[in-house]
């Protein structure tokens, strides 16, 4: 798990999970929002990793995410010929 005063940069939530941590240890780890879905590395600037420099145009609430769309699934890879 993230530390306790890791939030989500997008939506402030407080639960961010660690998915993957750097092959030399301590350079940067993968975090992942389980509201929001919303992952970063933290070796990311602040504008990416900071709920207070995030930029405000894509800031979401718990309302904003229950409106959203579904997202789309990735369509199957076309073949070489």
């Amino acid at each position: 798990m993230a530390p306790q005063e890791t939030v989500c940069p997008r939506c402030a939530h407080e639960t961010v999970d660690k998915l993957y941590s750097s092959p030399v240890p301590g350079v940067w780890d993968v975090l992942q929002c389980q509201q929001c879905l919303y992952s970063w590395r933290t070796s990311e600037p602040a504008r990416r990793t900071s709920r207070d420099a995030y930029p405000d145009s894509f800031k979401m609430t718990l309302e904003d995410i229950k409106a959203a769309r579904e997202v789309p699934t990735i369509p199957p890879l076309r073949s070489a010929s």
